[in-house]
């Protein structure tokens, strides 16, 4: 029998009793059940060592850092500041994005450096302001000398046991759970309760997307509610530093590293989005409120500014309308997550 997973805390309890059967992930109202790589099938087990991964802070060169540092469950799985703190205090340069819903991006990081989760998991590891382990090889060694680790890894893995392709696969099924949806704007939207919303965030949605013009880069449809459209654009943040991050356009190689992608970040989801304070990619932007007025002025004037982003002469009302909305956005049948040490 397969299981339909839906993140809540009832789900952990299932993998005690139905340790080895795979199962799918059903998307909560409001998003799309969410398709697996065929090489990386789910199982209760992988997901419950990948969430032991998650949380573990042996993962980093002193012990001080995990994944879940950076993207804590109880700061909307983002750490609340405008850019993160790896080992030794190092600050990064960009702000730490929520994994909720990361599952639907097509790729990841804010430059869509990494075409997988799978993928993702591998890099912070072994940068050097993050986790900072100097290898691959060198976490690989540090697990295998870690009580317990061993046997879950050959459980799951059978023979492989530990190899850094095989964290990632765990860490990254794991992170497959995490899912954020049937939030009131769900309920209003595609169950028709029309108590689920205030009459504010209820304007909200019309502001959205007629005068706001945010479903250009955020969209839902009446089958699903992504809000995002996996793409990367220039809004202008940061672009007024003297050597303004190039997102984007840093990464790309070839035919397809075009000019308009200078200072160009993936579009992130807004679900839970008020959890998920500071926004943009360098945290500059400390509430809601702060990111519909730069929005609203057209973002920042560049040479490399995305069309789409112009002034939206909103008023007040429309302002605080729209803020309501995103304030719709917010799950409330996330688990308290925390983490086991063996």
């Amino acid at each position: 029998m397969k299981l339909l997973l839906f993140v809540s805390l009832i789900f952990w309890s299932f993998f005690s009793a139905h340790a080895e059967e795979v199962y799918e992930i059903k998307g909560p109202l409001g998003l799309p059940d969410l398709e697996t790589p065929d090489d990386n099938p789910q199982t209760p087990e992988k997901v419950a060592l990948g969430r032991k991964l998650y949380f573990d802070t042996r993962l980093s060169a002193d012990d001080t850092i995990s994944c879940a540092t950076c993207h804590d469950p109880t700061k909307g799985f983002a750490d609340g500041e405008p850019v993160s703190t790896g080992i030794k205090g190092q600050k990064g340069g960009r702000n730490a994005p929520s994994v909720l819903n990361a599952a639907y991006y097509r790729i990841q990081f804010w430059d869509g450096r990494a075409p997988s989760l799978e993928e993702q998991a591998k890099g912070p590891i072994v940068n050097p302001i993050e986790m900072g382990m100097p290898s691959h090889q060198a976490v690989v060694e540090k697990l295998r000398g870690i009580r317990g680790y061993q046997e879950a890894f050959q459980k799951v893995f059978g023979k492989e046991g530990i190899t850094i392709d095989n964290i990632a696969i765990a860490i990254a099924s794991f992170e497959r759970t995490i899912l954020a949806g049937n939030s009131p704007f769900d309920r209003y939207f595609f169950k028709g309760d029309k108590d689920a919303m205030s009459q504010s965030a209820i304007r909200g949605i019309e502001v959205f997307k007629e005068k706001g013009k945010c479903t250009l880069c955020h969209p839902f449809t009446p089958d699903k509610a992504l809000f995002t459209d996996n793409g990367f654009h220039n809004i202008g943040v940061g672009m007024d530093k003297p050597n303004p991050d190039l997102g984007r356009y840093s990464v790309v190689e070839g035919a397809g590293k075009t000019e308009g992608l200078r200072g160009a970040f993936k579009t992130p989801t807004l679900r839970n989005v008020t959890l998920t304070a500071p926004y943009m990619h360098d945290g500059s932007q400390k509430t809601l409120e702060e990111a519909v007025d730069f929005y609203d002025k057209g973002g920042h004037p560049n040479p490399y500014l995305d069309p789409q982003i112009k002034p939206l002469n909103l008023t007040g009302q429309e302002k605080s309308d729209l803020v309501e909305f995103m304030k719709s956005l917010t799950c409330d049948t996330l688990p308290s997550l925390t983490g086991v040490r063996d």
